[in-house]
């Protein structure tokens, strides 16, 4: 969901070194599974997109968080995205409040008022799942060990809450990615703050204890997402190829491309479906390992700070803590292409 003031200009720079990479890309591995714990949100929705309609993804849930909209709102928005794509999977409501108790105000100036660019929202039909969240989560990871990969796109409380009744599932779970952070690569701070990106601004005591959970991690920030341009040539070119899936982005990203044009871009930031995009080739991007924390309160509150490894500093807060990777680069045209070609295959 987050959004930063990165130029064009910081666009284009840095992406040399990726520039030659292939941008047909296919899936990891067919039968991947996929729990997405998200709040849709227009770059949510674009997320579950991606994953839907790639070969070889599987999404075996869909947990709801707070962010783009209030719980209920995300909850309705992904029961409407999954009626509407013939999506299976069980539908789970998560924690509207963060760990600390506090509920934040949605950014209706970003997402529209129904966190889905204001288009019209029919009834659903579509059942939630009767069990939290966190129970979901729990459950099919331990129904399917080491074959669940957690991708998460708002708030992070559902995965701490997960971790803290069952902690065992971060020895269970075959790989957790997060779109959250900004570790000052291409000059990528906060959004929301001047320190911190919404994510994890959001729910700072759940990011940092998923951080420190020991699981296979991996931080998508601001630092590629900012780095990925979808114009408004690119989305009518969806529109006039993408039959239905092509017309309903071109419709829910009115609003967000308004705003981003107003930052003086000439596209949106390409935010959570690049978190699904390192999930389906991570071959468009490039990592760095280290520990990471997320500060808890203070001025700073939401930032997120890598200690690199191989780095010696004096002993800190960041000692004993696992090693992660976060996300430095990205082959932004890999990253387009693997989006159209989804959104072709949906039809």
């Amino acid at each position: 969901m987050s959004l930063s003031r990165r130029s064009l200009l910081a666009h284009s720079a840095g992406l040399a070194s990726l520039a030659a990479l292939p941008i047909q890309v296919q899936a990891q591995a067919p039968g991947r599974k996929i729990i997405l714990d998200t709040d849709p949100g227009v770059d949510n929705a674009m997320a579950l997109l991606l994953l839907h309609g790639t070969p070889g993804i599987s999404i075996a849930g869909i947990t709801t968080a707070a962010g783009n909209g209030l719980i209920e709102t995300t909850t309705r928005n992904a029961l409407y995205l999954a009626d509407r794509f013939g999506i299976t999977a069980p539908v789970a409501k998560g924690q509207g409040a963060s760990l600390d108790g506090v509920i934040s105000s949605p950014p209706v100036t970003i997402h529209g008022r129904n966190a889905l660019g204001d288009i019209p929202l029919p009834a659903t039909r579509k059942k939630l799942d009767p069990r939290p969240a966190h129970d979901l989560i729990i459950d099919l990871v331990r129904a399917n060990p080491h074959e669940i990969t957690l991708v998460a796109t708002g708030h992070m409380t559902n995965l701490a809450l997960a971790l803290r009744k069952a902690p065992e599932i971060a020895g269970l779970v075959r790989e957790v990615v997060l779109m959250g952070g900004a570790f000052g690569y291409h000059s990528a701070r906060g959004n929301v703050t001047p320190a911190a990106e919404a994510n994890f601004h959001g729910d700072p005591r759940a990011a940092d204890e998923i951080c420190a959970a020991g699981w296979p991690l991996t931080i998508v920030g601001l630092d590629v997402t900012t780095q990925t341009i979808m114009t408004d040539a690119y989305f009518a070119d969806l529109r006039q190829h993408g039959s239905k899936a092509g017309q309903f982005l071109w419709d829910i990203t009115r609003v967000y491309m308004t705003f981003h044009h107003g930052l003086g871009l000439n596209g949106i930031y390409v935010n959570d479906a690049s978190a699904a995009a390192y999930v389906i080739a991570p071959e468009l991007f490039k990592t760095q390992k280290g520990a990471v924390r997320i500060a808890t309160e203070s001025v700073a509150l939401g930032e997120s700070i890598l200690k690199a490894d191989g780095r010696v500093y004096p002993p800190g807060d960041w000692d004993h803590r696992p090693s992660v990777q976060v996300c430095t680069d990205v082959n932004a045209e890999g990253v387009r292409a693997l989006f159209r070609n989804a959104t072709l295959r949906l039809g």
